[in-house]
């Protein structure tokens, strides 16, 4: 495995500057200058490199369609509010490959004729913020940011805007409003905001890891980068490893590991020693994988044939003795505290599923209030400004399908299973 992201460990903690151009950093970018925007359209349309913040949406194409829009003023945001719970990727790119990001969005900037980009990072990033502000300083005075860059007619300009502490404040359209100076709330598409995005103007908005991709696929060309990968979704991607394994943190591995590699060989497997139970590869909003899907390819189709989802790649595991019900109750609860309420049927969707599942857990629901959960769902679809109505169903869908003991015990015995093995939920 060829890691493309998480390089050569910095010496320092991060890579600086002289570190990254050591490595071949803004190589990529003196290049294009001279070949011309439509070199970095290829190059990035060519790799199938999709976009890493969780939607998968083909790159190359949201880049085609934000340089087709015409105007003098096109916006570039990277995306590094990171608010999936558990999720650590973002953060490490941002602390540790600030220059990674940065020439990535140069060269976004580039493709699309944008003149400023802003970098959208998670408040609590004291660190990053601080790094990615110092890369911007140093690129400037290199000459890779500000006016005619490389003595070009492009002219470009970054700035950090922090993100606020609010699930759906990672939503797209959501961080441009957070960065307009309102509240971070989804807006209503279309337009999508390749074609009216931050201030009206054309925008393109990714992920910081997709970024990071970038200079490396524009040096090296498409077809290095589709040597690892799937030819459905190419290249590599970085995993979040929870807490309960040995060996918890960030990996970059190629899409489609297998998820019993991911877990065992470099995740150590779990520290307790224990079975695995289940798992939600891709976040809260994926479907329950039981222990015989242990080895499914990490790619999204895959996966969304077993009813769930690749997400940004983090992942909670539940060890055998664990009680389902205590992680679904978790997750109903937290959609309906992060639902925005901007949308009523996915405020009244949020809360009443909350609800049922909180007296499943306490043992006075019914199974007749679970049978209810896909119908409020097929109620809400559709009817959102965003993605998080459709959120809660696959987990509690999954979870009474795979795991009908655990609710059974908690409506027929009033109490948890878990208390009667690890003393625990």
């Amino acid at each position: 495995m060829e890691p493309i992201v998480l390089t050569k460990d910095p010496t320092d903690g991060f890579q600086t500057f002289e570190e990254y151009g050591a490595e071949g950093g803004y190589e990529a970018l003196r290049r294009v200058l001279a070949d011309g925007p439509q070199a970095v359209l290829d190059a990035v349309e060519g790799s199938g490199l999709r976009g890493r913040g969780g939607a998968c949406f083909p790159t190359g194409q949201k880049w085609r369609f934000a340089a087709q829009e015409p105007g003098p003023v096109k916006y570039v945001v990277a995306n590094g509010g990171e608010d999936e719970p558990g999720s650590q990727k973002d953060r490490v790119v941002m602390e540790k490959y600030p220059h990674k990001i940065l020439e990535g969005i140069i060269l976004a900037s580039y493709a699309i004729g944008a003149t400023e980009a802003v970098l959208y990072v998670n408040s609590e990033y004291a660190q990053a913020i601080t790094r990615l502000e110092s890369a911007i300083a140093e690129a400037t005075r290199a000459g890779y940011l500000g006016e005619r860059i490389g003595g070009t007619a492009f002219s470009l300009t970054a700035r950090i805007h922090p993100a606020p502490q609010e699930y759906v404040a990672g939503e797209d359209s959501a961080a441009l409003e957070a960065i307009e100076g309102r509240r971070a709330l989804p807006r209503q598409k279309p337009p999508f905001p390749t074609t009216a995005g931050l201030f009206g103007k054309p925008t393109l908005v990714n992920n910081v890891e997709t970024f990071a991709y970038v200079p490396a696929i524009v040096q090296n060309g498409p077809n290095w980068f589709r040597r690892q990968g799937t030819d459905d979704n190419p290249g590599t991607m970085l995993f979040t490893l929870p807490a309960n394994v040995r060996v918890p943190g960030v990996v970059e591995l190629p899409v489609g590991t297998p998820l019993r590699e991911i877990i065992d060989v470099h995740g150590g497997g779990l520290a307790s020693g224990r079975g695995i139970k289940s798992i939600l590869p891709g976040g809260p909003s994926s479907g329950f994988l039981g222990a015989a899907d242990l080895d499914v390819a990490m790619d999204r189709g895959p996966l969304m044939e077993r009813g769930s989802a690749l997400g940004c790649g983090v992942m909670r595991i539940v060890e055998e003795g664990q009680c389902v019900v205590e992680v679904v109750h978790e997750i109903a609860q937290f959609f309906a505290r992060e639902s925005c309420a901007q949308c009523p049927a996915c405020q009244m969707e949020t809360s009443t599923i909350a609800k049922i599942i909180d007296s499943v857990q306490k043992g006075t629901g019914t199974s007749q209030m679970l049978d209810q959960i896909p119908k409020i769902g097929a109620f809400a679809k559709g009817k959102g400004m965003c993605s998080l109505i459709s959120m809660p169903i696959p987990p509690l869908t999954s979870a009474t399908r795979l795991f009908p003991e655990d609710f059974a015990f908690h409506l027929e015995q009033h109490a948890c299973p878990a208390a009667t093995t690890l003393g625990t939920g």
